[in-house]
């Protein structure tokens, strides 16, 4: 608890929890039945997270958040309790009625609006020991050609234009009351620059999802920017430096004098032949060509004291290790925070 008036500290995560079924409710189904090794070490891998908030990525959504109150449900009965649980429809599995790879069949997860073999397929959600404030703008509906600046595939007919989204998976603003105080999170979840053709579909809108922190800070978008204390969370799908992609926005944002890049760092990482960015800086791990990236980040606004910042990547002959491999590719990114 935060006495008023004295300074607010927290810890803010994200996680790709791959929390991703084959169908429409059997992520439920797999929290219900307490038998799935995956699943209780991403349990065992937020415990020891203890974060007061946290952005997952890549956990299905239902209309009812009947698996996120589950998962909640099950952290609060081994201690770790989040009164506040929030997740909203992506557009991940939302079809578009056209046939958008090109393969010539339609409601394909290709054809969704973002890459989804059903309506919810990997979503994002927040957990919260903090309520929310008012203020919340969900900017998931906002059409890839209303980015300023927008790198729309040459391919791309006028008619899908019309009707395709710029979210993968959605782009947030949340706020949350944090005793007297606001902290507003930036929640998104990027499509992967890879699996497409020349046209480059989805490395341009890898690029411009992230693009579009810059028009909103910059207020060039139909959406009021937060004037303090925020955090750009989520899973960016980019390293800056190794992999596939335009890496071009992503650089700027992390050099964007309204935020700071910690850069956290763990104890373990691995980079293949070829690759040259800081292994310690790696979020998440595949077989090789790829190897270690970062994929995943927190980038709190200048404004607000950094006092500690890491990825939960334990050396390999910690037994955390291999939970964490088994709950996930990605690693948990966290940053401590003081806010003003």
């Amino acid at each position: 608890m935060v006495a008023l008036g004295q300074p607010a500290e927290l810890r803010v995560a994200t996680w790709q929890v791959e929390l991703s079924r084959d169908g429409p409710g059997l992520l439920l189904r797999d929290l219900q039945q307490d038998q799935d090794p995956q699943i209780e070490a991403v349990i065992a891998g937020l415990l020891s997270l203890d974060a007061d908030v946290i952005v997952l990525t890549d956990i299905d959504f239902d209309m009812g958040n009947h698996a996120l109150n589950a998962l909640a449900d099950q952290l609060a009965q081994a201690g770790l309790v989040y009164p506040t649980r929030f997740a909203l429809p992506p557009n991940s599995g939302l079809p578009t009625g056209f046939d958008l790879d090109g393969n010539g069949r339609l409601s394909e997860a290709r054809d969704a609006m973002g890459y989804g073999r059903f309506a919810g397929d990997g979503g994002m959600a927040i957990l919260s020991r903090y309520p929310l404030a008012d203020g919340l703008q969900d900017m998931t509906g906002l059409l890839w050609r209303d980015l300023p600046g927008a790198l729309l595939p040459p391919d791309m007919t006028p008619e899908v234009a019309a009707q395709q989204r710029l979210s993968t998976t959605a782009h947030w603003a949340v706020p949350l009351q944090v005793q007297d105080r606001r902290l507003t999170l930036l929640a998104y979840h990027a499509s992967p620059p890879v699996f497409d053709g020349p046209e480059d579909r989805n490395g341009r809108r890898n690029h411009d999802e992230t693009a579009f922190w810059l028009h909103y800070l910059a207020g060039q978008t139909a959406f009021e920017p937060p004037l303090t204390a925020f955090v750009i969370a989520g899973d960016a799908n980019l390293d800056p430096v190794d992999g596939e992609g335009r890496p071009a926005a992503l650089r700027a944002l992390l050099a964007h004098p309204a935020v700071q890049d910690p850069a956290p760092r763990g104890s373990h990482g691995r980079r293949e032949a070829g690759q040259s960015g800081d292994p310690a800086l790696d979020t998440a791990l595949f077989d090789a060509p790829l190897g270690g990236l970062r994929l995943d980040y927190l980038l709190p606004s200048a404004d607000l004291q950094v006092t500690a910042a890491g990825v939960l990547w334990p050396p390999a002959d910690d037994p955390l290790a291999a939970t964490l491999a088994t709950a996930s590719r990605h690693r948990p990114v966290w940053v401590d925070l003081t806010l003003p």
